[in-house]
């Protein structure tokens, strides 16, 4: 957190007066690391789930200390585990979308699957673009009051 709060504060310091923090997706939900520690059964790791939520509260917890604590300016936090987890109701599959090497990355050269807007992750780590295109589209634009803290960066931008 302390480089979170270096980072916000420079960019005050530099003059930005309206700051988006983003927080974690739920990395407990990636093929890498559900093979890595196994999901007994569950559809995700969920002690790395924990961990996420614990650290995106302190974060909003944090965004609420900076907007306080600096009254000339807006910090807003985006909950990137409320945006993505679940995916609404989109059936997305969760398995990588590429033959993947032992790093968990796409096999050089290898093709992809054809359908990549019906994956959510390219490979065992990093989402497909729809992805991304939500995150986009929901940071903007909240449609859950748990998508963002205080506002979404609309209505940041409004302020």
């Amino acid at each position: 957190m302390g480089s979170l709060i270096l980072i916000s504060f420079t960019l005050y310091c530099l003059g930005g007066r309206k700051i988006v923090v983003f927080g974690l997706a739920e990395m407990g939900c990636t093929p890498a690391l559900m093979y890595k520690f196994g999901t007994n059964g569950k559809p995700c790791v969920a002690s790395i789930n924990d961990a996420v939520r614990l650290f995106n509260d302190r974060l909003t917890s944090l965004v609420e200390e900076l907007n306080k604590k600096n009254s000339d300016a807006r910090f807003t936090f985006i909950n990137l585990g409320s945006i993505l987890s679940p995916l609404g109701d989109v059936p997305l599959l969760s398995a990588p979308c590429c033959r993947i090497r032992k790093d968990w990355q796409c096999v050089p050269s290898s093709a992809p699957c054809p359908l990549r807007n019906l994956s959510i992750f390219f490979d065992g780590i990093h989402q497909t673009e729809i992805c991304n295109i939500l995150v986009a589209r929901r940071s903007y634009n909240a449609s859950s009051r748990t998508d963002a803290y205080p506002y979404d960066i609309r209505h940041l931008a409004e302020l």
